[in-house]
Formats: structure tokens, C-alpha cells, sequence
């Protein structure tokens, strides 16, 4: 997405509280066309010609690793579209503990679907650049182009296969099998120096539903068996994929 004054946010200030100035100026979208996300994210709706009404509504912004994209609570009222980075989505639980209900990458929405107020917590895990839409501006635009609320159907459908892959996962899975699931999904095959994943052992636990030490320990059984290599750097390849994958769907102890 275009860069409508590049904004550093520091941790502990959540993006959505800072104030939604639209910006809309001469040449608008013409950066948009090389954005990472252009054909992953909200932009895939839209052919190139119509990109410069979407980049006036947004604000592009740069999330320092820590800081938060929304907190919990927080009147819903901006929509983001990420374009790079990586970060987790959280719940908080009256109990104190912390339940991560996911991570979302480059071509994720954020603030999708949400009620009245956020009803989770985001989280940049490395420096997240993301587009910020007010969601009143972002409706209007709908009825310009059509195939902008299409896209976002059709990722709230996704979202509801997400949350139930999740369920399973949760509900019937070991953990041997949820670590190997996660691995699968995270780990780039054509990487053949491997992939350092941006959310560390303790991130992985929670969002398995699992301790930290069951997440090394499977760690550890995987390296033994073959099927995955760590190297000093804690950079992850997938050795035997046949056989992560399984151990991913049940078919290898």
C-alpha cells in the first residue's frame, strides 16, 4: 500500500487509538502496485486503475515488534489489512491467563467481523506494516466497488474453517500431532536453509494449547526421529515431510 507518511508506533500504544486522518493526494496508489500484499490482501479486489480511491482511505503504518494493533475491549472502530510481518491474536481470561487464538501474516484482515469492540487483542511479533481503514470510510467504499465486500466475505468464510481446523486441533489432536500440524502449516517447503518462525516456544505452547516444556519436547522427539533439523540459529527444515505429515493427520505414531 502506498505510504501516507510512514508512522513508527511504539510499544505499548495500541494503533487504534491513534487518530484516522484520510489522506487522499496526487498519485495516490501508484506504490500500491508493488506492496507485498497487492495480490494477497484487500488490494486482490481491485484491478490497478482503481487503487488510488482505497490507498485515500488508508493510513500505512509501521507496528515496532511489542507494540499492540488493538487491545481487547477497544471501541471496533478501524479494520486493518496486513502487507508484512507476522503477529498474534489474543484473549485475555478472568483467570489472568492468556489464550493465543491464532496469528495472522501479510494478506490477513484484522478487526474482521468484530462486534461493537475488539473482542481480541492483536500483538506485532516482528515489525508488522499494516494499512488502517476507518470502517465507516471502508463501507462507503463498498458501494463503489462491489468486489471489495465480496473479498471480505469470502475471508470471513475462512476465518470460520480457520476457527473450526482449530477446534480439531485442540480438541482431538495429541501433541506430537498438533506440533507436527503447526510445523506443516508454518515451515516454507523451498527454503532449504529453513525457516525461523517469528513466534518463539512459548507463543507456539499457548497456541497449542499445550506447556512449553511438552512443545520442546516434541520439538526434541521430531529432531530425533529425522523429520525436522534445527540449526544453531533456531532456524527449522523439514527433513521427512511424508512423515510429518503422518504424524500431522494420525497415521505414524
Amino acid at each position: 500500500m502506498l505510504n501516507h507518511g510512514v508512522m513508527s508506533i511504539p510499544v505499548g500504544v495500541s494503533v487504534a487509538a491513534m487518530p484516522y486522518r484520510p489522506i487522499a493526494e496526487p498519485g495516490a496508489g501508484t506504490h500500491c502496485t508493488g506492496c507485498a500484499a497487492r495480490h494477497i490482501g484487500l488490494c486482490d479486489a481491485l484491478v490497478d486503475i482503481d487503487l488510488p480511491e482505497l490507498a485515500a482511505a488508508a493510513q500505512w503504518r509501521t507496528i515496532r515488534r511489542g507494540a499492540l494493533l488493538m487491545t481487547e475491549g477497544d471501541p471496533a472502530q478501524y479494520f486493518f489489512n496486513i502487507n508484512h510481518g507476522t503477529a498474534k491474536v489474543y484473549r485475555d481470561l478472568p483467570d489472568g491467563r492468556r489464550q493465543i487464538t491464532g496469528f495472522v501474516t501479510a494478506g490477513y484482515f484484522v478487526g474482521l467481523g468484530m462486534p461493537a469492540n475488539y473482542s481480541a487483542s492483536v500483538e506485532a511479533l516482528e515489525d508488522v506494516r499494516l494499512c488502517r481503514f476507518d470502517r465507516l470510510t471502508l463501507r462507503a467504499l463498498f458501494v463503489t466497488f462491489p468486489s471489495l465486500e465480496r473479498k471480505l466475505l469470502i475471508a470471513t468464510g475462512n476465518e470460520l474453517l480457520i476457527a473450526q481446523a482449530q477446534m480439531l486441533l485442540l480438541g482431538r489432536k495429541s501433541a506430537l500431532e498438533r506440533l507436527a500440524t503447526f510445523l506443516l502449516a508454518w515451515i516454507e517447503p523451498a527454503s532449504p536453509a529453513g525457516t525461523r518462525l517469528p513466534m518463539g516456544r512459548s507463543d507456539i505452547a499457548d497456541y497449542l494449547g499445550l506447556t512449553i516444556e511438552t512443545v520442546s519436547r516434541n520439538f526434541t522427539i521430531l529432531r530425533q526421529r529425522g523429520l525436522i533439523a534445527i540449526s544453531a540459529e533456531q532456524e527449522i527444515t523439514i527433513v521427512n515431510w511424508a512423515g510429518l505429515t503422518g504424524i500431522a493427520i494420525g497415521a505414524a505414531a
